[in-house]
């Protein structure tokens, strides 16, 4: 039996997005510090999250997913940044944001329940 876990392929598929972007940014755009940093947070959500699902603990489980929780809400500002500063389009922007709220949602959910 092998069930779907939605927040670890959500934020797989995001960080295959997010490769995607670092390398546009860095061969079309020759931007890379912004670059560097959206690539680091964007892709270390899904890793936490495989951490998570397989912690020690339900006390290391809620701590990789709230590193994970931080780690989209920092991409979240990468992104905002880059579409500002007009490095991403606005159709490009409107593509992946949403995805990265769509994540936020998730994990600040499961950490609310996890809670101690």
């Amino acid at each position: 039996m092998n069930k779907e876990n939605i927040i670890v392929t959500k934020s797989k598929a995001f960080a295959l997005r997010i490769i995607k972007m670092y390398k546009y940014l860095t061969t079309e755009k020759k931007e890379y510090i912004m670059s560097k940093q959206i690539l680091r947070s964007g892709t270390s959500i899904g890793a936490n999250v495989k951490e998570a699902i397989r912690g020690q603990s339900k006390t290391d489980f809620y701590a990789k997913m709230n590193i994970a929780l931080k780690e989209a809400s920092e991409t979240e500002y990468w992104l905002e940044l880059l579409h500002e500063s007009n490095y991403i389009e606005e159709k490009d922007f409107l593509s992946i944001y949403p995805d990265c709220q769509e994540l936020l949602k998730i994990l600040m959910s499961i950490t609310k329940t996890q809670q101690m």
